[in-house]
């Protein structure tokens, strides 16, 4: 058993008062909202969309920092690492759940290092081909692939490590298909790649929904287990022929895990009524097709823990590597 000196008491006195004090009276100072992906992006969009209203309710400056890097590593290490004051909070998205799986040297552990606040919500991910491109259903990308050489066809994904990169591995297991894997550096530059005829198929979440909505690419398939209400029209994986498929990207809110509850607790709140006004709750559902949710902290605690772990087996089944 380890001995408590008098120092350590005096230090765990201090910490005792201190956080109290701390959560008393903030926010002191301009917060930190970190989107660890680059502009034009899901991540980017939401964090943009909440900002104004977080600014409005906590009366301090909010500052969107795009950190990109590492499949969302390099700027959710940043806020795991930053100091506990409810200055730094950070908005994930689904390589938040598939980054352990493939990169075991992050240099921090959700759940030891970050505190959940809240689910804001989920989306389908489609599988669109730009609109020159010939196909109008997954099933004939499928043919063409068959009498292809491997790889010949092209399939953008937002990065590797993503989600996205792990369900094209699912296909590929599936279907014993090889398909070219293209990863770009975040949503943003996915969806223009698409856009501009640069790749065969993307795959990706909301931030491919306004070109699916102007006629620049076409969706295919979403690869939820059922069809999404937002896009009734687009066939599951499933119904396309590639069964056993449930994956839907997700974005939510976390802070450094040793930041006070009333702090955490003030935020969610503040967060829940920005995300309640009509304006930002059409953008994020109608505009970027999120369902949303505004889950407790120890519900998105338990999401994440639930899907770190599946990702984690589909990974090591698909035998995906980052090299």
């Amino acid at each position: 058993m380890m001995r408590l000196t008098r120092r350590h008491v005096v230090i765990a006195g201090a910490a005792s008062v201190a956080a109290p004090a701390l959560a008393q009276g903030w926010p002191r100072g301009p917060i930190r909202l970190v989107a660890p992906y680059p502009p034009g992006g899901t991540v980017d969009a939401v964090s943009r969309l909440v900002q104004p209203g977080l600014q409005a309710e906590l009366g301090v400056p909010v500052v969107v920092e795009n950190r990109a890097g590492a499949g969302g590593t390099l700027g959710t290490a940043s806020v795991a690492r930053a100091a506990p004051d409810g200055l730094s909070f950070v908005l994930v998205f689904d390589s938040h759940v598939t980054n352990p799986a493939l990169m075991p040297n992050r240099g921090f552990d959700s759940a030891r290092d970050l505190a959940p606040i809240s689910l804001i919500g989920t989306t389908a991910m489609l599988i669109v081909t730009p609109a020159p491109r010939p196909w109008q259903s997954l099933p004939q990308v499928l043919e063409a692939a068959r009498r292809a050489e491997p790889e010949a066809i092209s399939c953008a994904t937002n990065g590797n490590g993503t989600m996205t990169h792990l369900v094209l591995a699912q296909i590929q297991g599936i279907t014993g298909l090889r398909f070219l894997h293209v990863p770009y550096g975040g949503g943003g530059p996915l969806a223009t790649a698409a856009a501009g005829n640069q790749t065969d198929l993307a795959m990706g979440a909301a931030a491919l929904s306004g070109h699916v909505a102007s006629g620049l690419v076409r969706a295919l398939a979403q690869t939820g287990a059922t069809r999404s209400g937002k896009y009734p029209d687009v066939p599951t994986l499933a119904e396309a022929g590639v069964p056993g498929i449930d994956a839907v990207s997700f974005t939510g809110v976390l802070a450094p895990a040793a930041t006070p509850e009333p702090i955490l607790r003030r935020f969610r709140e503040a967060l829940i009524r920005v995300v309640e006004t009509p304006a930002v709750h059409a953008r994020l559902s109608d505009g970027l097709g999120f369902d949303m949710v505004m889950s407790s902290p120890d519900d998105f605690g338990r999401f994440i823990e639930s899907q770190t772990a599946t990702w984690q087996r589909v990974a090591r089944e698909n035998n995906v590597r980052i090299e």
